[in-house]
């Protein structure tokens, strides 16, 4: 798999190659290992490890609503009161973050209307906290760390 612009991390892989699996911490089963499976397990390790977010916090592919139709969030960050605070959309690392993806998961977020949201494709990061009330965003220098979306 590509290199990311992310800590490297070690992983339980398996399968030959072409069809490895690796193990999704959160969803606690093996997945298919694709190319943005890859951002997203590497992201998944980062937000862990580096941003302390609680991985029992964490919803992998999670189905929501948006106008009757069923919809799939890479990563929702919930709060410790079960509310979700945070939407990730990974991407693979060969696609270009652009205003495509941004509308996709501004998109989700007007179902779900969280506060910050996060696009990767592994290589690329961009966080914006929204501002609901004002209808406003600002992009972030940093992904924040969990307890800064708790603030």
């Amino acid at each position: 798999m590509k290199q990311l612009n992310l800590p490297q991390y070690s992983f339980k892989i398996s399968g030959r190659e072409g069809e490895e699996m690796i193990l999704d911490p959160v969803r606690r089963k093996y997945v298919k290992l694709t190319p943005e499976e890859w951002v997203r397990q590497n992201f998944i390790r980062y937000l862990v490890n580096e941003g302390k977010y609680p991985v029992g916090l964490l919803g992998v592919e999670v189905m929501f609503r948006l106008n009757k139709l069923k919809r799939r969030v890479d990563i929702l960050v919930h709060n410790r009161q079960g509310e979700p605070v945070m939407i990730v959309e990974c991407k693979s690392p060969d696609v270009k973050i652009d205003d495509k993806v941004f509308d996709q998961i501004v998109c989700y977020n007007m179902g779900l209307r969280v506060p910050y949201i996060v696009v990767t494709n592994g290589i690329d990061h961009y966080a914006c906290r929204i501002d609901h009330s004002e209808n406003k965003y600002e992009f972030l220098l940093v992904i924040p760390l969990y307890e800064d979306l708790l603030s």
